[in-house]
């Protein structure tokens, strides 16, 4: 199926010609404060509320794991075109990209790809993924639609979702609460950013209503454009430019006292051209839409401790054509008989639900919160190809089901210790061809935190996570483009096992240092070893391949060695290596006096393979990022900066399309000022000092010096 255009492109003038009507319409209303003000704890996310790492709610300082939060406060300062400009700030968290191309993997203590960080947008997984020399396993998301981002890392997080050894990383959506205050009633903010170095023009309108207490809707239409943009040397990295067209649509329906209905409806149409990840090959226009539905019901009320039911279905989808448009760099495709107009699409649905209930009582003096659930993933791949044969190859067309089910029992004791004990039951089946595979797991997970005086928390726990295989690891087949060596299908791969053992302390203050003011710091250690770790890797004997694009490979055997047919390579294939083991050490702290406040977040991971020693590939460098912030005139203008400093890496093996990367640092300067509670102007200049530098596991340069600036103008009624 190709991809399906809900929205026409649109340009900045009649955006803005649409938003301006909008505001029109709405200037008749009184003005009222927006939610989110700077204040004296807007700067520390670690006391906002989290639930990916137990699933019932708690502060993120408060999470007896390596939980973070990032607020929409946080979002607006930094104006972020790429989420990796926020995630940076997490520790334990990093990012890989295609630069041209808006899709996004995120990586967790050294684990990406192929599910192995759960990725939700408003509880909805997204397990889009094509092979190439990129990510395997990306999603599609603007930052300007998220109203907050929830992380825990590591398998302490299983219960939340199949597959997620590394981490889960849950994205929710704008809402109403993010433009109106309690006490209004509805409104509309509207947003316009500009910017130098391919920011060109970015159009946020959001509009939301409340109907009493009973119900509330919330709409929001996002227009992004952007040019190719500028390394630090001023070079210009071709096909970095994209056009965004967005549409984001929620009603919550609360029938009666405790129950709530809410459902979600997001689509996005992104359009880009490029020439794959390292802009070296054939260029393909993209044209992607990526839609997300969700349907929710809960039922919660406090005279019906025993009750705290959670449901949520949903469908996402992401459907990428590529049109082939030249192939002038090699001539490959043309020799296949590619011609301008041919097609690959890649069509991959998942659907899916979580359904859970959280049970309060007390037996003697232990307090309790059991959690009982159950969810189930489906996912349907499929591709069709008359571009070359070689998307269909290696993205293969196939079905996959995770299922699962859990109990959770938070304890406590007194003031001082806290127990959790949980334990999940995984299953999959995976079908694509004349292939099948299927497997199944318990996983336990036993925390232990003790509080020996106020304001310190230590934890230790132990998790096992389980990791079915995908799709394209166990069925993936066909002949590289160049040099054309072939890729093995495995359906005999087993499920990687993840045994994580993890240390911590949580640290909240208040009044530390003068009145009002409040520091919180979180420290974890961990060791986590993968069984069954699934790697691509050589196999077979080698063989000569020709050493000119689009030659068959089947003339070889007949001249093996002598010209055209002289590289000599092996085949390759998805394999599981003995055990893979990864260990690092994460720190986040963040204080506040009302008049300023720093942050800080830095990160240390080591990974290998225990049998080669030899170190993985998706470990990243260490990383430090520091904020400090000002503010003045009443809090309503706050000025400040960003540090980040990543060291190098440079131990990457021979023949691997991951480059080494040199050390370097950022500087970031960003100011907002609040002119009065309808009005607000935000500048960052990023990259300040024009740095050049190429983060790990990306291709291709990041922008140099660029500045943005954004207005927000208010209009609501009580």
């Amino acid at each position: 199926m190709s991809c399906r255009r809900v929205l026409t492109p649109c340009r900045p003038g009649f955006i803005a010609g649409v938003s301006l009507l909008t505001l029109t319409a709405a200037q008749a209303q009184t003005a009222a404060s927006p939610p989110g003000l700077p204040g004296p704890a807007a700067s520390v996310s670690l006391d906002t509320l989290t639930v990916t790492a137990t699933k019932t709610e708690e502060p993120a300082i408060d999470a007896l794991s390596g939980t973070s939060v990032v607020a929409r406060e946080q979002i607006n300062r930094l104006q972020p075109s790429r989420l990796s400009e926020v995630l940076r700030d997490v520790p334990g968290v990093t990012t890989q990209e295609n630069q041209n191309d808006p899709a996004q993997a995120i990586n967790i203590r050294g684990l990406q790809d192929f599910g192995r960080v759960n990725v939700l947008v408003d509880g909805a997984r997204q397990n889009f993924q094509t092979s190439g020399h990129s990510a395997n396993g990306v999603f599609y998301l603007d930052p300007e639609l998220v109203g907050g981002i929830d992380i825990t890392r590591g398998p302490a997080a299983a219960i939340y979702g199949s597959g997620a050894i590394g981490g889960v990383v849950s994205f929710r959506t704008r809402s109403i609460d993010d433009i109106l205050t309690p006490d209004e009633t509805a409104g509309a903010v509207q947003k316009w950013g500009f910017g130098t170095n391919g920011q060109k023009f970015l159009n946020s309108t959001a509009l939301g209503a409340r109907i009493g207490t009973a119900a509330d809707v919330f709409g929001q239409f996002v227009y992004r454009s952007n040019d190719p943009y500028r390394d630090g040397f001023g070079t210009l990295v071709r096909d970095t430019g994209n056009e965004l067209i967005s549409g984001l649509a929620k009603f919550n329906v609360r029938p009666g006292e405790g129950h709530e209905v809410s459902g979600t409806a997001l689509i996005q149409n992104f359009d880009f051209a490029n020439r794959g990840s390292s802009n070296a090959g054939a260029r393909f226009n993209n044209a992607v839409q990526a839609d997300t539905y969700t349907l929710g019901y809960r039922f919660a009320r406090p005279d019906t401790p025993l009750i705290d039911l959670s449901a949520r279905g949903y469908y996402s989808t992401t459907h990428n054509t590529l049109t082939f448009l030249n192939d002038t760099a090699s001539g490959l495709y043309g020799n296949l008989g590619v011609r301008p107009g041919n097609r690959i699409t890649y069509d991959i649905d998942t659907s899916g639900f979580d359904i859970h209930n959280t049970a309060r009582f007390d037996t003697w003096a232990l307090s309790h919160a059991l959690t009982i659930g159950g969810d189930a993933v489906f996912d349907r791949v499929r591709t069709t190809d008359d571009a070359g044969g070689f998307g269909s190859a290696f993205t293969p067309s196939g079905e996959r089901t995770l299922a699962g089910a859990f109990v959770q029992d938070e304890m406590r004791y007194a003031s001082w210790l806290r127990v959790i004990g949980a334990l999940r039951y995984d299953r999959y089946d995976l079908s694509g061809g004349a292939y099948r595979a299927s497997g199944d797991r318990l996983s336990p997970k036993i925390t232990v935190g003790i509080s020996p005086v106020a304001g310190i928390e230590l934890y230790g726990t132990y998790a096992e996570g389980y990791r079915a295989p995908s799709i394209t690891e166990t069925l993936v087949q066909g002949i590289h483009p160049f040099p054309a060596f072939s890729i093995l299908p495995n359906p005999t791969l087993r499920p990687e096992v993840a045994h994580n053992v993890e240390g911590g302390v949580n640290l909240k203050y208040g009044d530390l240092l003068r009145p009002g003011d409040a520091f919180r710091a979180k420290l974890n250690v961990f060791q986590n070893e993968v069984d069954n770790f699934i790697n691509i890797s050589a196999v077979g004997p080698t063989y000569f391949v020709p050493a000119i694009p689009g030659i068959p490979a089947s003339i070889c055997a007949r001249i093996p060695g002598r010209f055209p047919c002289v590289i000599p390579v092996q085949s390759f294939q998805y394999r599981n290596i003995a055990q893979a083991e990864l260990s690092g050490v994460e720190l986040e702290g963040a204080y506040d006096w009302g008049r300023g406040f720093v942050t800080l977040a830095a990160t240390h991971t080591e990974g290998r393979d225990k049998a080669t020693r030899q170190t993985l590939l998706t470990v990243p460098p260490d990383r430090i990022s520091a904020t400090l912030g000002l503010r003045f005139l009443d809090d309503s203008l706050t000025v400040g900066s960003r540090l980040t400093f990543v060291d190098s890496r440079r131990d990457v093996p021979a023949g691997a399309t991951v480059l080494a990367t040199k050390a370097y640092g950022l500087v970031d300067v960003f100011a907002s000022y609040r002119v009065n509670d309808r009005i607000r102007a935000d500048f960052i200049l990023q990259n300040a000092f024009d740095k050049r530098y190429t983060q790990y596991l990306n291709l291709l340069q990041s922008p140099g010096l660029t500045a943005k600036a954004a207005l927000s103008i208010k209009f609501a009624t009580r």
